[in-house]
C-alpha cells in the first residue's frame, strides 16, 4: 500500500506530520511504513514532540553550523543561484534522514511516549513538501 503526504512548511524548521502517517496506517495490521521526502533540501526526523524548544535548538544548531552562503566563513560554496539558503539547505539534506521507517503493531505506529515524525525545511520561505510513504504488512 502507498500514499503520498503533502506537508506544507513555514519556512525554515520542524513540521510535524505523526497524525497524518497514524490516520494512514490505522487499521493495517503489523508491518512497516517507510517514508521518503522526495526534495534535496528538507529531511525526516523522529524527534521529540514535547517540548517545542528541542525544534527550535535542532533549527538553531544547524543553522550555525551550515550559515547562508551570504555568511563569508561559506564563500567557498558555488552553488548560489537560488539563494543563500539553498546550497545550505543541501549540505543540511545531505547530513540528516531523507527517509524513515517506523514499525506498525496492530494499525499503531510503534513511536516512543514523545516521539514524533517531522519534515525538517532547510530553506527560508514556506515550502510544498511530498513525502512518499510505503506500508508493508508482515
Amino acid at each position: 500500500m502507498q500514499t503520498d503526504f503533502t506537508i506544507s512548511t513555514h519556512g525554515p524548521g520542524l513540521t510535524e506530520f505523526t497524525d497524518q502517517v497514524a490516520r494512514w496506517v490505522a487499521g493495517q495490521g503489523d508491518g512497516l511504513v517507510t517514508l521518503l521526502v522526495q526534495h534535496t533540501s528538507a529531511s525526516l526526523l523522529i524527534q521529540e514532540n514535547a517540548d517545542p524548544d528541542v525544534q527550535t535548538d535542532l533549527r538553531a544548531y544547524f543553522d550555525r553550523l551550515v550559515p547562508p552562503t551570504s555568511d563569508p566563513a561559506m564563500a567557498y560554496l558555488r552553488h548560489t543561484c537560488e539563494g543563500p539558503d539553498d546550497m545550505p539547505a543541501h549540505i543540511k539534506a545531505a547530513m540528516l534522514p531523507v527517509s524513515l521507517s517506523v514499525p506498525v503493531r496492530a494499525g499503531r505506529l510503534v513511536l516512543g511516549t514523545w516521539q514524533g515524525i517531522y519534515l525538517f525545511e532547510h530553506r527560508a520561505r514556506p515550502q510544498t513538501r511530498r513525502v512518499a510513504a510505503h506500508f508493508r504488512a508482515d
